[in-house]
């Protein structure tokens, strides 16, 4: 699978970008059609601690799937995302076995 990173605004760290392609790349493990995924990072505006947002999205046979969440750190969002995002991806699998 083919994982694109794109930070807005500001230089993602080697570290963080490590983290990301290991989170995503455990989604294959789940669903393997997989074809690429993408992952933006953004600082949101707020004054909140929340502010950090992480939009991830899956390029799959048939349709995209995507999970956006913020959180006080981009690894939290992160992790937050791919979880949404292997929830998603057991139900079509399922939604798939049961045609």
């Amino acid at each position: 699978m083919n994982i694109t990173i794109q930070s807005v605004h500001f230089d993602a760290a080697e570290k963080l970008e490590q983290f990301i392609q290991q989170k995503v790349g455990k989604l294959d493990q789940y669903y393997d059609e997989i074809i690429s995924s993408e992952v933006v990072l953004r600082l949101d505006k707020s004054e909140t601690l929340d502010n950090k947002m992480a939009e991830v999205t899956l390029d799959i046979p048939g349709n995209n799937l995507f999970a956006k969440k913020q959180s006080k750190t981009f690894e939290e969002a992160v992790d937050m995302a791919c979880e949404a995002l292997r929830k998603q991806l057991v139900k079509r699998k399922d939604k798939i076995k049961a045609k």
